[in-house]
């Protein structure tokens, strides 16, 4: 076998077992699990979430998805935690720790100083035997039948079914809180996601130039506004109200049908009832808009008229498309 299809067979066999150790959690959710989540979601503190080794890792990312969905999570290390970092824990708060085994030195350390503090405690653990299982408030078990790893040593399938039960504590959190896009909002104010949920054209066409031309405006003005607002477009106003959009393509078109182009004004060469957007409309919207009527540009007005251009490359700059 050469070394492609090797890699290949590998991966496969990695991804199978994986995916087998994922469906396999599904009859593992029980009474256990909807009581944790109950629990945690009545409780007036914090989540607390500590491990070692690779679970730590997973902790944290627990921890991340927890805060952006509104569950408010702390990550400690196990380590950390009986070196002075159990101070992290207060009196509300719940405890979840993630241990494979459930048997290492560390958590058999830490796990009777937080029932000292008669905090819950919550195990995810594939072993629920181990001391962590029998000594947590709450078994959330994440059975494995084998790691991806072919030596059995590097957690790969364990790791990847905490991080499963993380998510459907997280997901089954945000559906117990009523979570909305405009929570999620509030915690994903930057990148191209947080943008999709909260900016408004308004946002979008303050920084651009705002092309105006009217009725009666020369054809030679109106190709000397579009080159100088570079949207590769103008809009053909009356009273502030967009009457007509000017496009490059309506000029290319209008340029190569032959005609006297001397005495052309924006009136003769404009489109009429131009695609029109409410500044207030969010911009994943205009998006939407412009993908509906294959078009790269659209009118933003507002309830004083013609408020400004929102352009697809905008879109793209902001991440939206």
């Amino acid at each position: 076998m050469d070394q492609e299809n090797k890699v290949l067979e590998v991966a496969r066999r990695t991804i199978r077992i994986e995916a087998q150790a994922i469906t396999d959690l599904v009859d593992g959710i029980d009474s256990a699990f909807a009581k944790a989540v109950l629990h945690i979601h009545h409780s007036k503190g914090r989540v607390i979430i500590t491990g070692i080794g690779k679970s730590a890792i997973i902790a944290q990312k627990i921890v991340a998805t927890m805060n952006s969905t509104g569950t408010p999570a702390i990550f400690m290390h196990a380590a950390d935690a009986i070196h002075g970092d159990l101070g992290i824990v207060q009196d509300n708060d719940v405890v979840i720790c993630i241990s494979k085994s459930g048997n290492t030195p560390e958590i058999k350390v830490l796990v009777p100083l937080i029932k000292n503090f008669n905090n819950k405690l919550i195990a995810i653990t594939s072993h629920k035997d181990s001391f962590l299982g029998l000594e947590a408030d709450y078994v959330l078990h994440a059975p494995i039948k084998e790691e991806a790893c072919p030596n059995g040593l590097a957690p790969t399938t364990s790791t990847t079914a905490q991080l499963v039960i993380g998510d459907a504590l997280s997901v089954s959190l945000l559906e117990l809180k009523g979570f909305t896009d405009k929570d999620f909002a509030k915690y994903h104010p930057g990148g191209a996601l947080g943008k999709k949920l909260y900016l408004r054209v308004q946002g979008i066409i303050d920084g651009n130039k705002k092309p105006e031309v009217s009725r009666s405006t020369s054809l030679r003005d109106v190709i000397v506004n579009i080159s100088e607002n570079m949207l590769g477009m103008t809009v053909v106003t009356e009273n502030n109200n967009a009457i007509g959009i000017i496009t490059d393509g309506d000029l290319r078109r209008m340029l190569s049908s032959g005609k006297n182009i001397d005495d052309l004004v924006a009136s003769d060469i404009m489109s009429s009832n131009p695609k029109t957007i409410t500044a207030d409309s969010m911009a994943v919207q205009a998006r939407e808009l412009m993908e509906e009527k294959n078009i790269s540009q659209l009118i933003a007005v507002d309830d004083k008229g013609y408020a400004g251009v929102v352009h697809i490359h905008d879109l793209i700059r902001e991440g939206i498309v």
